[in-house]
């Protein structure tokens, strides 16, 4: 009995790693986005009971696929121990949740919604990419941080100095700091807030050009390097872990030179003994 689990273990866990698999998976959480979108549009209800078994068959579909690969563990906690899975698990036994009749509508609709997240535990290089912003977050905070203390500052600025010109854009602080996000975002900033302000103050470009130059040119930048960092690392622990490119080549090369030093200095070693 062990040998028959054993081989249908083994046999589970190649259909899972097959790339047709991972393909079709992607396929259906694709339809099961495009299903749910097109319930949004009017005169749809003529094909709500086509609808209703094409939901149905995705959610079975999906708890077929997540039993797959629960049965293809050795050790059914090893499953858990990825956050990848335990979101997959979660998104997949939540959406068993019945939509029609149920006190629970709007909590079932929208977790059907977030099945097509999935498509990022199961493509590689997106979980590169959430991953990668996930942990560059902490960083960004303070960068974060420095462009607030620029914005509180030049927003008390330039409610000091333009608030005769247009109290709408510049009567406080707070709305001052919502005009120089504007500014920031480059939308219709020049003819809105610019020109405006400039028949006033003529030398006021000096204090917009100013504020641009700190937020589009260096934060904006220090925002891309720091993802990028990370998006670096992420990829060379992808690389160590699966044991293909670049950054596992140098570890492996790294690993047999550690262990031909240790060799050399065994042999060191065993010729002082002998010269003694």
């Amino acid at each position: 009995m062990k040998a028959r689990w054993q081989y249908l273990q083994s046999r589970l866990a190649h259909i899972k790693e097959k790339k047709l698999f991972e393909l079709f998976v992607a396929v259906v959480i694709i339809a099961s986005a495009l299903l749910i979108g097109a319930k949004t549009y009017d005169g749809i209800d003529r094909f709500s009971p086509v609808l209703y078994w094409l939901d149905i068959s995705i959610t079975a579909f999906f708890l077929l696929e997540i039993s797959i690969r629960l049965a293809a563990e050795k050790r059914l906690l090893d499953f858990f121990k990825s956050g990848w899975n335990l979101f997959d698990f979660v998104i997949v036994t939540a959406s068993l949740i019945p939509i029609d009749e149920s006190e629970l509508v709007l909590v079932a609709r929208l977790l059907r919604i977030l099945r097509v997240l999935r498509l990022i535990s199961l493509i590689p290089e997106l979980r590169i990419l959430l991953s990668a912003l996930i942990k560059s977050i902490p960083r960004m905070g303070y960068v974060a941080l420095v462009m607030f203390i620029i914005f509180y500052i030049y927003g008390a600025i330039g409610s000091f100095l333009f608030a005769d010109v247009d109290e709408k854009l510049w009567g406080n602080i707070a709305i001052a700091m919502l005009t120089l996000f504007q500014v920031a975002t480059f939308e219709s900033w020049a003819t809105a807030v610019l020109y405006p302000t400039m028949e006033h103050h003529p030398y006021s470009w000096v204090y917009f050009l100013s504020f641009i130059f700190f937020n589009a040119f260096i934060f904006l930048n220090m925002m891309i390097g720091i993802v990028l960092d990370v998006m670096q690392k992420e990829s060379q622990a992808i690389q160590l872990e699966t044991g293909t490119g670049e950054a596992a080549e140098i570890h492996h090369t790294y690993e047999q030179i550690v262990a031909l030093s240790d060799q050399i200095n065994r042999i060191e070693a065993k010729l002082d003994r002998f010269n003694r």
